[in-house]
């Protein structure tokens, strides 16, 4: 067969088989990473469908590096400030912790050093992606454990990026003691320069350019992925490694005040790509890897689930947190990462480690991303259930902080989207009778000098409604003049039971809005005919 045609054969069985598996994955809810690893597992070691090609490697590797981008733009340091202590020490006495855990345990089962040593490097980062995603589709982002599970992987990630840019240095000068040490202290240097350009940046060169793209959607993708691949060709002009540069490209962006809409618009992107790279990973191996032994990885995975949430335990109650929230960020962080794929593969393409270990690292990704999905969707169950048995009482109750208090919401507000003339008037006359307001639009500009609270991003997106608290409002306004935005509305808040004035402009479509469950229409033309009148009456031009 071509190359062409058996390119695209492949790539279409990659994207069928992840379509396939997600759909099984939402009813057994598991993860989309977990499904993705097992769909690669099917097509690739189990029935030989498909075989790894230099072009699908190259997708694999871009959609990694958009993967990473998407786990920066996640981090933002305003919003985990206040537990950066507890962080920086949890973060790091489990990263140590699990690496020499790890590592022991690894040579106990037979491994070599080098393979201990990747697999003990391997285990010590958790997954972003899920902790975020399950905790978002939980509402409990905001609560105290929510902070420090993200907060410790981000202290996690600047510490994987240390290790890449090691590895980065051993790969040059052939084997070349003074050589390696030359590419090691390069690869350093680099890394210092990018975040150092990484501060700079988010602080003085982005917020503008970007705040006059977040006026256009598309302006605003294209310059996000620009920003990418910028920096992406920085690291290797540095020596470093791609991911190292869309990593730190997403953590700049992630400063922005509009990072959360820079977000929802690069996201669906990100979905592809990650699908591509989990799902190829594990198509190399053969099924013999994944067949051979299941003890090392079964011992490995437990010690990941159980090691990670016991040190968490120990330390996180030391600062004045109770163990309940210990417990849940330990079970938030009860997985390995995507970055241990990385440092896996890595290792491979330097000729330090064998195929296997990637297998390996398949496995054990596999069973503690699948294990810990279900734990944090029933993570106060199982805080309950060890809480009654009196298990948390083997580690000292220091703490006084609820665990389980999100931050204050809105609550009762009403919400007014589309920050033109109209809807800027009702916001303030909204705020002038004393309501909570929340105005929102794509135009950070338009939003600039209203009373009250402001958000951007665009109602087409479902999250975007969910962060205006949507289901907690009392009233929703569109100012909007986009007909397909209004209906969107309208059905959305009939199907929610939260009254809706929406704005129209052509008399055509106010049949359509009523049968969305439109409460009021506004229409300016009846309206000002109306305030005409009353105004003539008034001045007692026109009879009562």
């Amino acid at each position: 067969m071509p190359d062409d045609l058996s390119f695209f054969r492949n790539f279409g069985i990659i994207v069928v088989a992840a379509a396939v598996m997600v759909m099984i994955g939402r009813v057994i809810r598991m993860p989309a990473i977990v499904v993705y690893l097992l769909a690669g597992v099917l097509i690739g070691p189990v029935f030989g469908w498909v075989e790894m090609s230099a072009s699908l490697d190259l997708i694999s590797e871009k959609g990694i590096a958009l993967l990473l981008f998407l786990v920066g733009l996640e981090l933002s340091f305003a919003k985990i400030r206040s537990v950066g202590k507890v962080a920086i020490f949890a973060g790091t006495g489990q990263v140590l912790f699990t690496a020499v855990g790890g590592f022991i345990l690894a040579q106990l089962l037979g491994f070599g050093t080098a393979e201990s040593a990747f697999i003990g490097a391997g285990m010590t980062f958790s997954s972003t992606v899920i902790a975020v995603k399950l905790l978002d589709e939980k509402k409990e982002l905001d609560t105290h454990y929510g902070h420090i599970a993200v907060a410790c992987s981000l202290v996690q990630s600047f510490l994987v990026i240390l290790l890449l840019s090691v590895l980065a240095g051993l790969g040059e000068g052939g084997g070349s003691t003074s050589a390696m040490a030359w590419g090691m202290a390069k690869a350093f240097g680099g890394i210092t320069l990018m975040v150092g350009l990484v501060l700079v940046a988010s602080r003085y060169l982005l917020p503008k350019p970007f705040a006059w793209a977040a006026r256009s959607p598309d302006t605003a993708l294209v310059w996000s992925l620009t920003w990418c691949f910028l920096m992406i060709l920085l690291a290797q002009l540095l020596g470093l490694s791609l991911e190292i540069g869309a990593f730190l490209a997403g953590i700049s962006l992630a400063q922005l005040p509009h990072n959360a809409d820079l977000h929802r618009r690069v996201h669906p992107l990100m979905n592809l790509f990650m699908a591509i790279f989990f799902v190829t990973l594990p198509i190399p191996m053969t099924f013999e890897s994944f067949t051979a032994g299941w003890v090392g990885p079964v011992v490995l995975s437990l010690f990941v689930i159980l090691g990670n949430t016991t040190i968490y335990l120990v330390l996180i109650p030391r600062f004045g947190y109770s163990v309940r929230t210990a417990l849940l960020t330990g079970i938030t962080g009860a997985q390995i990462s995507e970055f241990s794929f990385i440092l896996a593969t890595m290792g491979v393409a330097k000729g330090m480690i064998g195929i296997e270990i990637v297998g390996l690292m398949t496995v054990i990704g596999l069973i503690t991303m699948g294990v810990s999905a279900y734990l944090i969707r029933y993570n106060h169950r199982v805080a309950d259930l060890l809480e009654s048995g009196g298990v948390l009482r083997l580690f000292d109750k220091t703490g006084t902080l609820d665990p389980e208090r999100p931050e204050a919401r809105m609550s009762g507000h009403v919400i007014v989207v589309g920050m033109n003339s109209l809807g800027r008037r009702i916001v303030r006359d909204l705020h002038a009778r004393g309501e909570a307001v929340l105005a929102v639009d794509t135009d950070p500009l338009k939003l600039e000098g209203l009373p009250g609270h402001t958000l951007l991003g665009s109602v087409e997106y479902l999250s975007v409604l969910e962060d205006a608290g949507f289901e907690r409002a009392k009233l929703l306004v569109s100012a909007l003049r986009i007909e397909e935005a209004n209906d969107l509305l309208a059905y959305r808040c009939q199907s929610a039971g939260i009254p809706s004035a929406i704005h129209v402009v052509d008399f055509s479509v106010v049949d359509n809005l009523l049968n969305l469950g439109a409460d009021y229409l506004m229409v300016p033309k009846v309206d000002g005919v109306k305030a005409q009148l009353k105004t003539l009456r008034e001045m007692e031009i026109l009879k009562p």
